[in-house]
């Protein structure tokens, strides 16, 4: 016994049961019944007619058997080191207290300001003992004729 699928709905048809047409393209569709082939020659979406098949798998409806969920795997984090420090001592850091933080924050700002004023200090020195040239534009440095007027 040959059981057809009606073209629309996408219930069984039975043996000298539905209806059959035959498009101008010679494509063949089968019906169940009238109300199917209605909605058809109507330009019907199946998908937006709650009762057909189509729907109902479109909207994972009547599924009998509880499908299990698929378990995705949990990344697992990896600690590494970076340019400039291990691991070591990126625990180290991490585990600190806010007090001892703000101390060696501190201890570096003076470090920092102390260096700056012995280079500003080396700087000058030079720079006294150089004789001064009279100052002279770029302009004037190109040779130009203009320049002194």
């Amino acid at each position: 016994m040959k059981v057809e699928i009606d073209s629309f709905s996408g219930y069984r048809i039975y043996p000298s049961k539905g209806k059959l047409f035959v498009r101008g393209d010679s494509k063949v569709f089968r019906f169940a019944g009238s109300k199917n082939a209605s909605l058809f020659l109507q330009r019907k979406n199946p998908r937006k007619i709650a009762w057909t098949q189509v729907y109902r798998r479109m909207h994972k409806k009547g599924i009998t058997e509880e499908v299990a969920k698929k378990r995705s795997r949990r990344t697992v984090k990896h600690q590494r080191g970076i340019v400039g420090a291990d691991l070591a001592t990126i625990a180290a850091r991490r585990n600190q207290t806010a007090a001892v933080r703000s101390q060696q924050r501190l201890a570096a700002i003076s470090k920092a300001k102390s260096e700056k004023k012995e280079k500003e200090v080396k700087k000058a020195k030079p720079a006294a003992r150089a004789p001064s040239a009279p100052k002279v534009s770029k302009h004037q440095m190109k040779g130009s004729k203009t320049a002194g007027r």
